[in-house]
């Protein structure tokens, strides 16, 4: 039927990496992720998409630094906080 739609072909799996990737973009904790994959470990789910949105790390690490810096208002919204202040 995707053929007949002009669609490329997708398989199941695809789909669910693609949940996956989009869930952790989002914000979505990695264990809830891993449980809704039925991954048996949280590494295995992390180790396989957190590669996949490197602005994920990134707002990791400006959220991280904005607590190390007293400055949490930043991290919400989204700014880089500067570590030579």
């Amino acid at each position: 039927m995707a053929y007949l739609a002009g669609l490329p072909p997708i398989r199941l799996h695809d789909l669910r990496h693609g949940a996956a990737s989009l869930m952790l973009a989002a914000g979505v904790e990695m264990k809830v992720v891993q449980e809704t994959l039925g991954h048996t470990s949280s590494a295995f789910t992390a180790d396989t998409y957190t590669s996949v949105y490197p602005q994920v790390a990134t707002a990791a690490a400006e959220k991280t630094a904005a607590l190390l810096f007293g400055k949490e208002d930043q991290a919400e919204s989204g700014r880089v906080v500067s570590l030579r202040s």
